[in-house]
């Protein structure tokens, strides 16, 4: 299997909808070294870089992912309508605040912000760009908010040490999630969550919600 391991890790990445980890190549390709795998995947980032062409393979969200070129989003866009709900400026500051403060409670955020910010958080949640990591242990047992490995997908990040600025935040944002004008901070213009959302708590009363192997948020010291 040795010379076909990376057309068949190719194939792999070509039909699968969501980065896949090394560990999950392993477990499809047995028998093979995690070396082998690895250097096979290196070659094929290796190739694709050379070539230039209209996709690139990238290690996204802690795996590997085919990704077009950002250069090209016009004519793609053309194509294939978006389907990712658009976020407004509110849910885009509110979210840049998690991603950059996380672990992070709502009287945490909404003192950075200085506006109530539970329906946004609420929204959030339903893009599954955060998620609730359990109670702080202070009076009231507030929830604790963190992003999701959905986030890392959609900025096109490997780990959160990969996290841009927030200005580069807000341009990613104009090209993946399409910004939408709007003033209220409560975010009640914002479409629906998509279907395929699944059910999240309220932001004050809710449970934890299930979390999705990410690990534990160490920011970078200064």
């Amino acid at each position: 299997m040795a010379e076909n391991i990376k057309h068949i890790i190719e194939s792999l990445l070509f039909v699968s909808e969501t980065p896949l980890t090394m560990d999950h190549l392993k477990g499809i390709i047995e028998g093979e070294e995690t070396a082998a795998i690895r250097s096979a995947i290196d070659e094929l980032m290796a190739e694709y870089e050379q070539r230039d062409g209209g996709f690139v393979l990238k290690q996204v969200a802690g795996g590997y992912q085919f990704r077009t070129q950002g250069r090209y989003n016009e004519w793609i866009k053309r194509l294939v309508k978006p389907s990712t709900p658009r976020l407004s400026k509110a849910a885009l500051e509110t979210l840049a605040i998690i991603a950059y403060n996380q672990p992070i409670i709502r009287s945490d955020i909404e003192h950075i912000r200085g506006v109530d910010s539970g329906g946004v958080i609420r929204m959030l949640m339903e893009r599954k760009l955060i998620r609730v990591l359990g109670r702080k242990e202070i009076p009231g047992r507030p929830l604790i908010y963190a992003t999701t490995k959905h986030f890392l997908e959609v900025f096109e990040l490997k780990d959160l040490k990969d996290l841009p600025t927030p200005k580069e935040i807000e341009e990613l944002s104009r090209s993946r999630l399409e910004e939408q004008p709007e003033d209220d901070d409560h975010g009640e213009d914002m479409p629906a969550a998509s279907p395929t959302s699944t059910d999240v708590p309220e932001a004050d009363d809710g449970g934890p919600a299930a979390e999705d192997d990410l690990p534990p948020f160490d920011p970078p010291s200064e």
